[in-house]
């Protein structure tokens, strides 16, 4: 096992390559350290002849909260080319895992925000617990979720899309699995027997007919996520981020107000 602060990962003698998010004490939220070392440890699977699959957990009580705030924090002070840089590897970690030839299977407990349901949009085969929730809360911050976009608008289409990025408002795992997020929900107890159920299933085929499967999904899929899209969106958010709202909402968000926008009944 191979081990860091941000993530764990280790390879059984199936050949199923665990991929551990390991920062429960900030409920496993992004930052630019956390983005590189999963990216690496993803590329390192996707490239290793004895991974067949590769699995997408974390550690604690929630899957991911999204970006972490120190890091947001950061980002409020970044100019447009740095966070330009900054949204660019965000993307390119869910193009890599969005594309993996391997096939992938997210396990998700807990809370998921943000980026972290992007992660979970990116994954092939996704098993929620029946506690589970989910959320695309920038745009109360007066952001919007660009990178994660395409591959959000992938798995559960445009008009899903649209709801849940427009409102905002956080879903179960029973939402979850009737817009085609996730294709299991079990209990706690019975997360782990999925699991291993699903495993058995996929090291039943032939590795190279689940790569070339996965290939053609992607050549037949409507909208094509390459380098030109992920650079669009990169410089959307950097755009928006830099910008008089966005700047007014992630203050906001900082400093623990509400945006001026905020209306409540």
């Amino acid at each position: 096992m191979s081990t860091d602060s941000f993530i764990l990962s280790e390879t059984d003698k199936r050949g199923v390559t665990t991929l551990t998010l390991n920062r429960p004490d900030k409920h496993n939220a992004f930052d630019d350290g956390m983005i590189e070392q999963l990216t690496y440890f993803i590329k390192e699977a996707i490239s290793n002849e004895n991974t067949r699959i590769i699995l997408l957990k974390a550690q604690g009580k929630n899957f991911s909260a999204g970006a972490d705030l120190n890091w947001m924090k950061s980002m409020a002070q970044y100019s447009e080319e740095e966070n330009i840089d900054d949204a660019t590897d965000l993307g390119k970690l869910m193009h890599v895992l969005y594309h993996s030839p391997k096939p992938t299977i997210a396990v998700v407990q807990g809370k998921t925000f943000g980026g972290g349901v992007g992660l979970v949009a990116c994954c092939q085969i996704v098993i929620a617990q029946k506690d589970a929730s989910f959320c695309f809360s920038e745009a109360r911050l007066g952001i919007i979720p660009a990178v994660i976009s395409p591959f959000i608008l992938n798995a559960i289409g445009p008009r899903w899309t649209r709801h849940y990025f427009l409102t905002a408002k956080t879903f179960n795992a029973q939402e979850a699995h009737m817009i085609g997020l996730c294709q299991e929900i079990v209990e706690e107890n019975e997360l782990s027997n999925k699991v291993n159920e699903t495993i058995h299933h996929l090291l039943a085929n032939g590795p190279v007919a689940l790569e070339t499967i996965n290939k053609l999904v992607n050549e037949l899929t409507p909208l094509s996520i390459n380098d030109n899209l992920l650079q669009s969106t990169a410089t959307l958010i950097a755009k928006i981020r830099i910008s008089q709202e966005g700047q007014a909402g992630l203050n906001a968000f900082l400093n623990k107000m509400k945006p001026k926008w905020a209306i409540h009944d």
